[in-house]
């Protein structure tokens, strides 16, 4: 799977300066875990974000966010924006604000 550089570059410009945020590669693209818990990811076919179990209902209402599914099945709690929505600005930041709070609230790894 190929990367989406550009969205990796975003993700880091708009994660610069949080404390506890790590990169790594996986999922055929770029993961950015916080205090080693997966927060989100960049691959070719979109942003990968991590809401939570049962918190990202007003997030699948959106434009161009859909679930996220590995091996055929959903991943609870997560979605997928593709570019019309992690392209807008405001709405990224909105997902990675939400992601940011769910993973904060997790135990270190």
């Amino acid at each position: 799977m190929a990367r989406d550089e550009g969205l990796e570059e975003l993700l880091r410009q708009d994660l610069e300066g949080e404390p506890g945020v790590a990169e790594k590669a996986m999922f055929g693209g770029r993961a950015f875990l916080l205090n080693g818990n997966l927060l989100c990811g960049a691959r070719d076919d979109g942003m990968l974000v991590r809401l939570g179990k049962d918190k990202d209902g007003w997030a699948l209402a959106l434009a161009d966010v859909v679930p996220m599914i590995s091996r055929g099945k959903p991943m609870q709690g997560w979605v997928r924006a593709g570019p019309q929505a992690f392209g807008d600005d405001a709405l990224r930041r909105k997902l990675l604000d939400a992601a940011l709070a769910f993973v904060r609230a997790l135990p270190a790894k």
